[in-house]
């Protein structure tokens, strides 16, 4: 890939692949309307100028983020058979870091903080537990799995709800793909699909959810990861 290189609509071949992989679609080489509109929800939330044009500012962005993102993860020695998803249960637009959540955890008695990644309101993400060892986000399944947190999950009067910004949700999924390129055999599901299935029908239903959380559909979200 030539990082110099003009992409726009129209254009084809391995550097629009390698966009394509770092925008998390389909890499079939083509700079077509959706590469287009993804590039500028891109430009967007990111305070570029939105035009759908990839030059030095975009790629500089694009790839400040893969790089340091893949910078701080790392393979776990225990095995790793989920990847679960969760909410932090606190109200929309109120931002917690890593320090914050470490000292409620650990004020509840826990060693430190239970999740081992935290994507904040701004889309970053940051490294909580360190991922060899066993976290403390969900009962009887934190031996073989990952937790991962996103801030919110509340309304502003205190009601379940999926308050990720467009940032969370970007941040989130980009996590996600990187954390299934380590752990490829590994599901991710929400914190609400491991409750048990009281009617032994093969489905955890809204009925069965000992929580929301994460309030939204994790499984259906992130099926074509």
């Amino acid at each position: 890939m030539n990082k110099g290189e003009i992409l726009l609509r129209g254009c084809r071949g391995a550097s629009v692949r390698e966009l394509q992989k770092l925008l998390h679609l389909v890499d079939d080489g083509i700079y077509g309307p959706i590469t287009c509109e993804a590039v500028k929800d891109f430009q967007r939330e990111h305070g570029l100028v939105v035009d759908g044009v990839v030059g030095d500012k975009t790629w500089s962005v694009l790839l400040s983020q893969s790089s340091s993102l893949e910078t701080m993860l790392k393979v776990s020695k225990r095995r790793i058979d989920e990847i679960i998803v969760h909410c932090t249960a606190t109200k929309e637009g109120q931002d917690l870091t890593v320090s914050d959540l470490r000292r409620m955890h650990k004020s509840q008695g826990w060693s430190d903080i239970g999740y081992h990644y935290v994507v904040t309101l701004d889309g970053k993400c940051h490294v909580g537990r360190d991922v060899d060892l066993v976290g403390a986000h969900v009962s009887g399944r934190n031996s073989h799995s990952i937790g991962v947190v996103y801030v919110g999950g509340l309304d502003i009067s205190g009601e379940a709800r999926d308050t990720r910004t467009n940032a969370q949700k970007e941040g989130l999924r980009t996590l996600l793909v990187h954390l299934r390129k380590l752990y490829p055999k590994a599901k991710i599901l929400g914190h609400r699909d491991c409750s048990k299935d009281l009617n032994g029908n093969g489905t955890i239903e809204p009925f069965e959810w000992v929580k929301q959380c994460p309030c939204f559909n994790a499984i259906k979200e992130y099926s074509d990861i």
